[in-house]
C-alpha cells in the first residue's frame, strides 16, 4: 500500500495533483461567490436608478405615497434626527409663563399647518406629503430636544422648513416645551392660549 502521505506531497518533495486541483476549485468557488455577491448588489441598484431615471416615481402630493415609501422615508428620517439632535434638557422650563410664551410663539408661526388648539382640521388641512403632523390632536413622539431640532434646521424635501434664519434658539426651545406638553396643559394656561387664539 502507498504511503498515504503521497498523497499531499510526493516522493521528491513535489505536491500531488490532489492537493492543486482541490485549491483550483476552492479558488473557481471564491470567485462565483464574490461575482454573485457583486450581481445581488448591482441589479437591485440599476432598477432603482431605472425606476427613477425613467420618471416612474409617483412625486404628486395630492396622492398618498406608497407603504414602503413611508415607512422608508420615516425610519431614515426619525433615526437622522435622533442622532443629531443635541441630548440635553430643555434649558427653558415648562412653567406657565414659558409655556403661555411658547403658545404665543406657536399661534403665530407654526399653528397654520401644524393646526390650533381646539380646532382639528378635520381632513381639510394642508396637503403634503409627508403628512404634517397636527401636534393638538396626535401630540408628538420627539423629545423637547428633538422638537427644537426639528424647528431649528427643518426637514429636507418636507413642508418643515429651518426656522434658525429668524427664530433665536430660546423661542425654538420655548416652542418646544409648548408642543412637548400642549396636550397636557394646566387649565389655566390652556384656557388662556384659547382665548388669545379667539382674537381676531
Amino acid at each position: 500500500m502507498a504511503d498515504s502521505r503521497n498523497l499531499i506531497v510526493g516522493r521528491e518533495g513535489r505536491r500531488c495533483p490532489l492537493r492543486g486541483n482541490q485549491n483550483r476549485r476552492e479558488g473557481e468557488d471564491m470567485k462565483k461567490f464574490l461575482i454573485g455577491m457583486l450581481v445581488g448588489i448591482a441589479v437591485p441598484v440599476i432598477v432603482a436608478f431605472g425606476y427613477l431615471r425613467l420618471g416612474m416615481a409617483e412625486v404628486r402630493a395630492d396622492i398618498p405615497p406608497g407603504r414602503w415609501e413611508n415607512y422608508l422615508m420615516n425610519t431614515g428620517m426619525h433615526a437622522s434626527v435622533k442622532r443629531e439632535a443635541p441630548n440635553a434638557p430643555n434649558p427653558v422650563l415648562p412653567t406657565d409663563e414659558n409655556l403661555i410664551a411658547g403658545g404665543k410663539l406657536y399661534l403665530g408661526a407654526c399653528a397654520g399647518c401644524h393646526g390650533r388648539p381646539g380646532k382639528p382640521f378635520g381632513g381639510k388641512g394642508p396637503i403634503l406629503y409627508p403628512p404634517i403632523p397636527e401636534l393638538p390632536v396626535v401630540g408628538t413622539e420627539l423629545s423637547e430636544a428633538q422638537i427644537f431640532w426639528v424647528a431649528k434646521h427643518g426637514i429636507r424635501r418636507t413642508g418643515m422648513f429651518a426656522n434658525e434664519v429668524w427664530a433665536s434658539d430660546e423661542s425654538l426651545w420655548t416652542v418646544a416645551a409648548y408642543v412637548k406638553h400642549m396636550n397636557s396643559l394646566p387649565p389655566d394656561v390652556r384656557g388662556l392660549i384659547e382665548r388669545l387664539d379667539a382674537k381676531p
